[in-house]
């Protein structure tokens, strides 16, 4: 069942979120370092978000157990020099490794974009490791396409 969230999920939304870090850690280990109250800091602005009209958190529920959730919201995703591009940013999204490949993560993706949809946004965007090959496959398979690629380059020598 997938259902809104609520003030009381935030603490396993949190521990889905320590996983998702985790997760990731593989593909990128220096972006992806939890902070050691990472996980209640989350949970904290889950909360916060919750009275957020502007955002909406949506979580996957089975057998009682929250196995997965997603997170939007609405944004200008320009500086003042650029006319206003209002869209939606999917900022998370995780499903536990036991729920994957059920269609979980699509059906919170639809459901997200139902809501994107009623607030009249057009598109929406996300950040995905270019080394997450299933994470790429996915978002290609339900017609996402790659429009600015996030580079990094090590600077070599010591600072001064």
């Amino acid at each position: 069942m997938i259902r809104l969230a609520l003030e009381t999920d935030a603490e396993r939304i949190g521990k889905l979120w320590t996983e998702m870090v985790l997760y990731h850690h593989q593909f990128d280990d220096t972006t992806f370092r939890a902070a050691e109250n990472g996980a209640a800091l989350y949970s904290r602005s889950i909360r916060d978000r919750l009275q957020d009209p502007k955002a909406r958190i949506l979580v996957v529920e089975k057998r009682g157990e929250i196995v997965g959730y997603v997170s939007g919201v609405i944004a200008d995703i320009t500086t003042e020099m650029f006319e206003p591009l209002r869209c939606g940013l999917l900022s998370d999204i995780y499903i536990s490794e036991a729920y994957r490949r059920q269609g979980l993560g699509r059906q919170l993706v639809e459901r997200l974009c139902l809501w994107f949809r009623h607030q009249d946004v057009t598109h929406f965007e996300w950040h995905v490791s270019a080394r997450n090959r299933a994470a790429l496959a996915f978002w290609q398979a339900i017609g996402g396409e790659t429009t600015i690629l996030r580079m990094r380059a090590q600077i070599s020598g010591r600072g001064s």
